[in-house]
């Protein structure tokens, strides 16, 4: 997403949006819809396939919806926030690279947190996946729980905070 909006971004795009009768924040939960949409699939199939693969089984419950539209917007929040703020493309991409591998490797994502070294655990508090990470393990293992409840609401946290950011760093015009 971040690079995909800051593709648009220096290319001129936002010049066209201006003049058409939408309002910004309908652009940007217009932009945030569609990297959910773009996320979802891929979800559900490897939840599936994890099961199959692993010979797991899986506790699915309501509140799983919730706990995953948090999870994809607060992620995709940060993305769209990089690509609005992006001062050019080449940066963009840089950025972008390398927080997947920060994020993939140096948080609890592929790794236990216990096996992460103390540096690690301090940083991986500060980026939403580990709280994501952490509430779908013990949803998917456990079911609903009080610690589920606060990481849904940190992700809720998480969420709230990169949109007000996204709306008020956007800019029609120029390259502001």
């Amino acid at each position: 997403m971040a690079q995909d909006i800051s593709w648009q971004k220096h290319q001129g795009h936002f010049t066209f949006y201006a003049s058409l009768p939408i309002e910004k924040v309908n652009f940007v939960f217009a932009n945030l819809l569609r990297g959910m949409m773009m996320s979802f699939p891929s979800f559900v199939i490897m939840a599936f396939v994890g099961q199959w693969v692993y010979g797991i089984q899986f506790i699915f419950s309501l509140w799983l919806i919730p706990l995953v539209v948090l999870t994809i917007l607060s992620v995709v929040g940060v993305g769209v926030f990089l690509g609005f703020w992006s001062p050019n493309v080449q940066l963009t991409n840089l950025l972008v690279q390398g927080l997947m591998m920060i994020v993939s490797f140096m948080t609890p994502i592929l790794v236990d947190m216990a096996k992460l070294p103390v540096v690690l655990q301090g940083f991986s508090y500060l980026v939403p996946t580990t709280y994501a990470a952490e509430a779908l393990r013990e949803m998917l293992s456990i079911g609903f729980t009080t610690n589920v409840g606060k990481n849904m609401l940190i992700l809720l946290a998480y969420t709230v905070i990169s949109y007000t950011l996204i709306l008020k760093k956007i800019h029609w015009r120029g390259e502001g």
